[in-house]
Formats: structure tokens, C-alpha cells, sequence
């Protein structure tokens, strides 16, 4: 490829460990930094840095390689390998243009929602958990998982936490999700000691090596896919080990929300993905009995209570959270449908939900920053006091819905086309029924946006007052993102079936 051959040769060799390094080394500088202004534009560098490496990866591997690389050139099992993968290298472009994104969002958005003095640590804070994230994803070692995940974890409750500069609720919020994260961790971490009791190694491919030669294992194997499944539920806020989430979405700093809503709960999808059939495999009789009952079922719970919570609602941010959960359900289903069409179809809907659910709070961040508006009464009149934000808010709305022409259609229909090629009919009918159900939680917030007054002050109409460039820019390149992935979707798509191809062959 030619914008491959632009790439030095070293970025790419040492990328995989660039990704994870970087953050976590500019994240203990940036928390020393004097200045907010300094803190913020290393950030931005970093993030700019982290995006062109992971974009350089995810090229490597359309080209039809792989890579395995060894930290410290020691061979694994003895060493800790980093894997880039067609199942990665997605979500890892993902995470870094992301935080890319919200970064230059950040500018405005955090002077306006923390304290002066705590903007640095915050901004340290966040790279920290970026490189938690990249290296929940990134690694081959099933204990480094563990650590990572508990990285990325303790650094999202500092940044939820930080949100009690504007709503005291935060502490509370960022209190259960530590309490939760903590548990699920636990469940994580003693699933993987009943792991390495059954083979013996930490290595996620010599795990899955020793687990097929003994035919899935004994008890000790199937006890150890339990706990990592309860486990890696809490995380992505499987229903309904999901109430953590609806808390930290609605409280935290936007900034947070947006990243948090466009990653996290993806990363420990993958892991889902990941561990269920690369490590384990769908083979064994208790791992299928798993994936077609427990997360099948879940998954369904999810898309329709979840969406029936959110039309009730009467704070967006958590209508949103609410929404996110059954999106979650989305992903599930496609698990669960278990063929190669179903889980490209889940895993195409993970990444075009970061797309639409990270455009959907960018714009809930810019009304708070300009009218102090979180509450969908208060949404009377914002077409026209805020036209290009309420614009985009609603072309990701309607992608959210899954309307033609929009990421979530691509995904959606993807999804009803696997389930009626397994002939679960049923599952293509909930599909159609929860899209229903998301017309109407987005439907009252545009209705109220367009179809009423704006409120009065002293008797003027509140004035016209449009968010910053900043917070334009990357809203509207994730909606104009969405609205091109649905006119054409072949790029993303092709991504989501090598994906799918990784997890069919086991990882191999």
C-alpha cells in the first residue's frame, strides 16, 4: 500500500509496544506539568502519535500479515508477547483515534467542567487509561490482561470522580463503579488462576493449544470460562451486571462520558471475543452451551429492557447510558448466533456503535457547556438556538435507530441477516421491535429540540449561541463517518468479516 510505504520501518516493527509505552510514560509526566495549556497539547500529541502508529498497524494486517512481538526478545511462553491480529488491530485503531478526538474536544469541554489545579492530573489520568486500554488488547498474556484491565479501570474512576467539579453525584458514581470493577476483576483474575491450574502457562495461544488438545479440559477449565465470563460481563456492562454504567455515564466530565461510551465497554467485548474463541473454543460443549444460552439470552434481555429503561428516562445522558446497554445486547446476539456472518455482523455493530454513541455525547457535552441543558425537557427550542450541534445530534440519532443511509443500518442489517440465515427468526423480529423502541427514546428528544419554543428570559428569546469549533469538529467528522460508512460500507466491513475470520480459526 502506498501510504504503508510512507511508515519508516521501525514504527512499525516497534509499534505494538509504542502504543502501550508512550501514554503510560507521558501520563507521569504530563501529571507534573505546571500548566493546563502544556498538559493539554502533549495529550494531543500523543494521541496524534498513538492514532498514525495504530493506523499504520491496521494496514499491515489489511495487507494480509500478522505480527507477534516479543518484549524484550524473549519467546513466549517464557516472555510477554504483544499479538496484532485482524481481530485487534480494529478496536486498537478505534481506541487511539478516540482519544485522538475527544482530546481536541477536550479543550473547551474540561475548562469547563474541572477545577484549574486538577486538569493536568486529569489529563495524566487519561493517557494512563488509554494505555490500559490499548494493552488490554494488544497483549497475548492472559495475566497481563489482568493487569491492564486493572489500569485502565483504576484510572477511569479517578476521571469519573472528576466530574464532581459539576455534579456531586460523580463521587457516588465513580464509588459504584470502583466497588463493581473491583468485583469483576476479582471474578477476572481467579478465573485465570483455575486456568493456568488446568495448563500450566499464562500464554493466551499456548492456553488455547493445551485446551484443545485436552478436549476442553476438566471441571477446573469449565469453572475458569465461568468466572472470566461474569468477570469480563461486569466490565462491558452485560446485562445485568450493568449498573455501574447509566451512574458514570450521566455524571462524569463529558469528556469522559464521550471516551468511555466510545471504548471501554468495546475493549472488553473484544476480550469477550477473545477469550471465548481463541482461548477457549466453541467446540466444547460447556463454552457452546455458554454463548448460545447465557449470552444469546442476555443479550436479548438487554436490547429490550434496556431500550424500554431509556424511553423513560427523563435525563438524555441517561437515556443514552441506558441505549449503550442494549446496544451491548446487539453485540451479544451476534456472539451468540455464533456463525462467521453473525460475528462480523456483532462485531461490525461494536465498531459503528462507537461512531454513533460517541457522536451522541459530543453533542449532550456541547449542550451542558453552552445552556447547562442535560434534562430532554430542556431540549424546547435547541434547533434553533443551536442548529449545527442539534443537526448532528440528530443524523447520529438516526443512525442509532438504524435508519438507510447510516452506520447502524449497515450494522443492524448485517445482524437480521445472520439470524435468519441460522433461522432464528425470533431474533430478527427483536431487532426490528428494539429499533421501534429506539425511535422513541431519540424521537421525544428531536420533538422537543424542533417542535417547541425556545425558553424566554426576561421576556427575550434565549439567543442563538452555536458550540465552539472544537467541539464541532469532531462531532460532526463521526456523524459525516456514519453517514459514509452507510452509503458505503465495504472498508469496515471487510475488516469485520477478517475479524470474524481469526475467531473461526481459533485465532490461528
Amino acid at each position: 500500500m502506498d501510504i504503508l510505504s510512507a511508515y519508516p520501518g521501525w514504527l512499525i516493527e516497534h509499534g505494538a509496544a509504542l502504543l502501550v509505552i508512550l501514554p503510560l510514560l507521558m501520563g507521569a509526566i504530563t501529571a507534573i506539568m505546571p500548566s493546563e495549556r502544556l498538559s493539554w497539547v502533549t495529550t494531543m500529541i500523543v494521541t496524534l502519535v498513538l492514532t498514525v502508529t495504530s493506523f499504520g498497524l491496521l494496514l499491515t494486517i489489511m495487507g494480509g500479515e500478522s505480527q507477534l512481538y516479543r518484549l524484550g526478545g524473549w519467546d513466549p511462553p517464557h516472555g510477554i508477547s504483544f499479538v496484532i491480529d485482524g481481530l485487534n488491530t480494529p478496536v486498537l485503531f478505534l481506541i487511539s483515534a478516540m482519544a485522538l478526538l475527544t482530546t481536541l474536544y477536550a479543550l473547551p469541554s474540561v475548562a469547563a467542567e474541572v477545577e484549574p489545579k486538577k486538569r493536568p492530573p486529569f489529563y495524566a489520568a487519561f493517557m494512563v487509561g488509554v494505555a490500559g486500554l490499548i494493552g488490554m488488547v494488544v497483549t497475548g498474556d492472559a495475566f497481563n490482561v489482568f493487569v491492564f484491565l486493572e489500569v485502565s479501570s483504576i484510572s477511569t474512576y479517578v476521571l469519573v470522580a472528576m466530574g464532581a467539579s459539576r455534579d456531586r453525584r460523580a463521587l457516588t458514581a465513580a464509588y459504584n463503579y470502583l466497588i463493581l470493577g473491583s468485583i469483576g476483576a476479582t471474578f477476572f483474575v481467579i478465573g485465570l488462576g483455575f486456568l493456568y491450574m488446568e495448563t500450566g502457562t499464562l500464554n493466551m495461544a499456548d492456553i488455547g493449544r493445551i485446551l484443545a488438545d485436552l478436549d476442553g479440559g476438566s471441571r477446573v477449565a469449565m469453572v475458569a470460562f465461568g468466572f472470566i465470563t461474569i468477570g469480563l460481563g461486569l466490565k462491558l456492562a452485560m446485562f445485568p451486571l450493568h449498573m455501574w454504567l447509566p451512574g458514570a455515564y450521566a455524571h462524569a466530565p463529558s469528556f469522559v462520558t464521550v471516551f468511555l461510551a466510545s471504548t471501554a465497554t468495546k475493549a472488553a467485548l473484544y476480550l469477550m471475543l477473545r477469550f471465548t474463541f481463541t482461548v477457549f473454543d466453541p467446540s466444547f460443549d460447556y463454552v457452546i452451551t455458554v454463548v448460545t444460552y447465557v449470552l444469546t439470552g442476555l443479550g436479548i434481555a438487554a436490547m429490550l429492557f434496556a431500550s424500554l429503561q431509556a424511553i423513560f428516562q427523563t435525563d438524555a445522558r441517561r437515556a443514552l447510558a441506558f441505549s449503550s446497554i442494549a446496544q451491548v445486547g446487539y453485540m451479544l446476539l451476534g456472539i451468540g448466533i455464533a456463525t462467521a456472518a453473525g460475528l462480523s455482523a456483532g462485531y461490525l455493530h461494536l465498531l459503528n456503535h462507537a461512531v454513533i454513541k460517541g457522536a451522541l455525547f459530543l453533542c449532550l457535552g456541547a449542550f451542558w457547556y453552552r445552556y447547562g441543558i442535560t434534562r430532554i425537557d430542556d431540549f424546547a427550542g435547541l434547533g434553533k438556538m443551536m442548529p449545527w450541534t442539534m443537526g448532528a445530534f440528530t443524523l447520529a440519532g438516526l443512525s442509532l435507530i438504524g435508519v438507510p443511509a447510516t452506520a447502524g443500518f449497515v450494522s443492524k442489517l448485517n445482524l437480521v441477516k445472520a439470524a435468519l440465515d441460522k433461522e432464528w427468526y425470533w431474533a430478527a423480529t427483536i431487532i426490528v421491535v428494539t429499533s421501534v423502541l429506539a425511535i422513541i427514546y431519540i424521537g421525544r428528544m428531536l420533538l422537543t429540540a424542533y417542535f417547541q419554543s425556545p425558553p424566554e428570559i426576561d421576556g427575550e428569546v434565549v439567543a442563538k449561541n452555536e458550540a465552539p469549533l472544537m467541539m464541532l469538529i469532531p462531532m460532526w467528522f463521526l456523524v459525516l463517518l456514519s453517514v459514509a460508512i452507510g452509503i458505503n460500507a465495504d472498508l469496515i466491513s471487510d475488516a469485520a468479516r477478517d475479524a470474524a475470520a481469526v475467531l473461526m480459526s481459533g485465532g490461528s
